[in-house]
């Protein structure tokens, strides 16, 4: 028996018991702070049989409670009774739409031992629920930071996660697809099916399903992101085409090319004003550890290559990708930012002289969904990374909004995507709480 088969059969047998709830696998020797800021401390991967496994069980929130502010800082649920809200984008006029959705039918991803357990693993941590696959508007018509009115914008979709507004157009990234939909001002129901702009990489094990889209500001591109099929290219680089990028698209002809590659999974992205540049949030590789390897906020140049699957945080080889490419070790850009080991950062929101207080008036909300695979766990807040000049600064990210996790240990909730809404509040998507909760200045 090989010593990769015996590690998928412990882990499978592992998945059947409490144990695994509680977490297996060796945990962090280093504190969290180690691996964040623009220099994060990289030890040797710790090749383990057994890799670090530690889920933050899915609860929902109790009666009577909610997540915890930072000081001076004052947390409300704008909206509540959601179906596992993704994604929040806010339309010109102050509505707020949010994308309801989970992963789509993947009848590869579920195969093989591995897959097994990853999947007793992601349904304790509140991921395999059914999509509702549409877009919902919400809408604070008196201003007291609670949507009064909530109706369904968009239905009928597959597994969407970003969303564009470019004129009269609202783009919807599918899992599969960028979908064009007419939109005026003030709609409340889009009852037309849509056209598709492009395709995206889908297929039958779509590994990283969520697909994002943002426009430039003269609407003439759309970027999107895609996330790789597999963690470090297990699957051979054949089913890797395409992935691990972002796409720039043309909102007339559709023809897209790719802008940036080696980005294991990207999701949040925004315009950082004084540079012009795309900013994205990038989830990393997993199984070398609870001390490895940091997730990152990075700065996106057109056709730069970002390392992965051959090397992490720039020419750090992982020596599991066979055959190696020092060719492309030796071009891979070293992220900007570091947010930790395993945060999973998934939304981006940036600022510019404007935000919840003047102490985060200029840099980066992250929202970060949270570990399933460190000990002890890292993410599970919203975090504020500071910018000066166009760049992050700080050795360590603020947090921002906390108290996701119990001291039991279960998942109240999971952040998402993140946005500034018309007024000035912090929006915070939570696909485990089913909440959409709002964070202003204030007690």
């Amino acid at each position: 028996m090989t010593r990769t088969t015996l590690s998928l059969l412990v882990a499978v047998a592992l998945a059947g018991s409490l144990a695994v709830v509680g977490g297996c696998g060796s945990a962090a020797r280093l504190p969290e702070s180690a691996s964040q800021g623009p220099n994060p401390e990289l030890p040797p991967p710790d090749k383990s049989l057994v890799p670090t496994v530690h889920v933050a069980e899915a609860k929902g929130w109790p009666a009577g409670v909610q997540p915890r502010a930072a000081s001076g800082l004052r947390v409300t649920a704008f909206a509540t009774g959601l179906q596992h809200p993704r994604w929040v984008y806010v339309l010109p006029n102050g509505d707020v739409l949010v994308a309801e959705g989970s992963a789509p039918e993947r009848p590869e991803e579920g195969k093989g031992l591995k897959a097994k357990a990853m999947g007793f693993f992601m349904k304790k941590a509140g991921s395999a629920v059914p999509s509702a696959n549409r877009i919902t508007l919400l809408r604070d018509v008196d201003g007291d930071g609670v949507a009064e009115t909530r109706t369904v914008l968009l239905e009928g979709l597959n597994s969407p996660f970003g969303i564009a507004l470019v004129g009269n157009d609202l783009y919807v990234a599918n899992t599969d697809s960028i979908v064009r939909f007419p939109y005026q001002a003030g709609d409340t129901r889009i009852s037309s099916t849509g056209s598709r702009v492009t395709d995206l990489p889908g297929g039958p094990r779509n590994h990283h399903w969520t697909k994002n889209v943002i426009a430039n500001a003269d609407g003439s591109k759309l970027y999107a992101t895609v996330g790789s099929n597999s963690n470090v290219a297990e699957h051979g680089m054949a089913e890797e085409e395409g992935r691990a990028a972002i796409w720039e698209v043309d909102t007339k002809t559709g023809a897209k090319r790719l802008f940036a590659t080696g980005l294991r999974n990207p999701n949040g992205m925004a315009w950082e004003s004084r540079t012009g540049k795309l900013w994205t949030v990038v989830n990393e590789r997993d199984e070398l550890g609870s001390d490895l390897v940091p997730d990152y906020l990075t700065s996106v140049s057109d056709g730069a290559f970002y390392g992965w699957p051959y090397s992490y945080y720039g020419a750090n080889v992982d020596d599991r990708v066979q055959p190696p490419r020092p060719d492309l070790v030796a071009k891979a850009v070293k992220s900007d930012y570091a947010l930790g080991n395993h945060v999973a950062p998934l939304g981006l929101a940036l600022t510019d002289g404007s935000g919840i207080s003047p102490a985060f008036a200029n840099g980066a909300f992250v929202g970060q969904h949270g570990s399933w695979n460190r000990k002890p766990r890292s993410g599970y807040n919203v975090v504020f990374i500071p910018f000066r000049d166009g760049r992050p600064t700080g050795e360590k990210p603020v947090e921002v909004l906390g108290g996701f996790v119990s001291s039991a240990d279960e998942a109240y909730g999971r952040p998402v995507g993140v946005a500034i809404d018309k007024r000035g509040g912090l929006l915070v998507a939570d696909d485990v709480g089913n909440a959409v909760w709002r964070v202003v200045s204030g007690r």
